[in-house]
């Protein structure tokens, strides 16, 4: 096994099943061997320890970033969502200097190491007195990351880099700075191919009058649609008061319903892998033709049918007809039925595939000296039946007894014609008698021609079946069964 499975595999969930397929695919590869070509396996083997780097990370956690600027309340927003008092909440100057995470669940702590989240910046949201009231987040791991806007070196770099592992991204402004240039231009117009993964949270609306709140959703509404995000959904809260958080917690269960975008990524990596090795693949496992077809065009070839009626004609007519052997067949009618037959075998597959199936198969002239050698080996049967000359010599000797009657009636039907009579009775049946025996004779003749011709028929064409058998199919057998074991690997779809 190649060392990309060598490597821990995630927990249970999807994770499992994702590394169990990179299994699969290493597998295929080390099957295939040097079948593919040195650099598309040098870089698939690259390419599946990147995605089980990612696998190892946790693509079963759903990942969501609270992101924002200096003052827009992402820390109280991150305690009210986890109704914990962790992040921190700055009084004069609120600012987030390091990231912070809650998870629901499992620590995550390889997925939480990668992020640079620090040890004493996580925390696990999991209490028994919670009872069941957080199931609906299991599995999120909730980030407050810097503020994007800080001047303190490195934090804008921070979010940057996060970014791509991040499931959604629920950008918290606040009513005074929600038309900030930067969030705008360096952040939300870069990342509007993004827009089905984003958020946008008002924070604070306590602190504007019931009238204003609709004005500023609509102003933010207009800057989003300028930035080619008019689909962002936006959301209204106070994190202070609580309004508005139960719907942000709501929106998160339902994302974490969905896969994470680790997962997916995962999986389009993997099968871009496999789209990448499969044109170094034949689009299907070649089917080998038949043996016994094939051997039966060998004896058509060699004219054994016709060797077979000669005997069929020889037993059936019990005459003296002297029975030809087969002659030995032209090479080019050979050699053209094993070329079709490995051309049927190799179609479409690549070189290197196609090289590997040709090396062990017997060449034309050895083919052709194995076909002639079964024929010659297969014995001609007897023209001649010994029961049915038996059964006609009888016949024609109780004909014989016949006609001495008839001629021995004739002689005594002057003294007594009642006495020759009885002889005439008795040569009558005596006819019959020699016609049942001729029939029998007739019908034995034409079974055992028949008997014997099929036989001759079969064991000549078994013969040239196991000669098809060693020379092609045997020699073949084992690459295309290495071809349809990774081509299995790489074009399974179960996962």
């Amino acid at each position: 096994m190649s060392e990309v499975v060598e490597t821990a595999r995630p927990a249970d969930g999807v994770g499992t099943v994702l590394g169990h397929r990179v299994e699969e695919i290493s597998a295929a590869l080390d099957a295939a061997g040097d079948l593919i070509p040195s650099e598309a396996h040098d870089q698939a083997q690259a390419d599946l320890r990147r995605v089980m780097r990612r696998l190892e990370l946790g693509v079963d956690y759903t990942v969501v970033a609270l992101v924002g600027g200096t003052g827009s309340g992402k820390s109280s927003l991150f305690n009210a969502v986890s109704h914990l008092e962790f992040a921190d909440v700055g009084v004069i100057r609120p600012t987030t200097a390091r990231a912070a995470a809650c998870v629901w669940g499992s620590k995550a702590t390889t997925l939480l190491d990668f992020l640079q989240v620090a040890p004493d910046r996580r925390i696990q949201r999991e209490s028994a007195l919670d009872g069941d009231s957080e199931d609906d987040l299991a599995g999120l791991v909730l980030l407050d990351l810097p503020d994007h806007d800080s001047v303190e070196s490195g934090h804008a770099d921070q979010v940057q880099r996060l970014l791509p592992l991040i499931d959604l991204l629920v950008w918290v402004v606040d009513p005074q700075k929600y038309a900030d240039n930067v969030l705008h231009e360096e952040y939300l117009r870069a990342l509007a191919d993004r827009h089905e993964a984003m958020v946008v949270v008002i924070n604070q609306i306590d602190r504007l009058p019931d009238a204003a709140r609709d004005r500023v959703r609509s102003d933010v509404q207009r800057l989003l649609i300028e930035d080619g995000l008019a689909d962002v959904r936006i959301e209204m809260v106070s994190a202070r008061e609580g309004t508005g958080v139960d719907q942000l917690r709501a929106l998160l269960a339902r994302v974490i319903g969905g896969e994470s975008v680790a997962a997916r990524t995962a999986r389009d990596e993997t099968a871009a892998i496999c789209r990448r090795l499969a044109v170094h693949l034949g689009p299907q496992d070649p089917q080998p033709p038949s043996a016994q077809e094939t051997a039966e065009r060998l004896a058509l070839a060699s004219g054994v049918p016709s060797v077979a009626e000669s005997v069929r004609t020889a037993v059936s007519s019990a005459r003296a007809v002297a029975l030809a052997p087969v002659q030995e067949p032209a090479s080019s009618r050979i050699q053209a039925i094993r070329d079709r037959w490995l051309a049927q075998v190799t179609e479409r597959l690549p070189e290197p595939w196609t090289e590997a199936v040709l090396e062990g198969v017997a060449s034309s002239e050895e083919f052709g000296a194995h076909v002639w050698q079964a024929l010659s080996g297969s014995a001609l049967p007897s023209g001649r039946d010994r029961a049915a000359a038996t059964l006609r010599l009888l016949g024609l000797v109780i004909g014989g007894f016949a006609v001495a009657l008839v001629i021995a009636a004739g002689a005594v039907m002057s003294t007594s014609g009642v006495v020759a009579a009885s002889m005439a009775g008795a040569a009558l049946a005596q006819v019959f008698v020699c016609i049942a025996f001729l029939i029998a004779a007739r019908r034995r003749r034409r079974h055992t021609g028949h008997e014997r011709a099929e036989d001759y028929l079969q064991r000549t064409t078994e013969a040239l079946r196991a000669v098809v058998e060693e020379d092609l199919v045997n020699p073949t057998a084992a690459p295309l069964q290495r071809h349809a074991t990774v081509r299995r690997g790489i074009s399974s779809t179960d996962h």
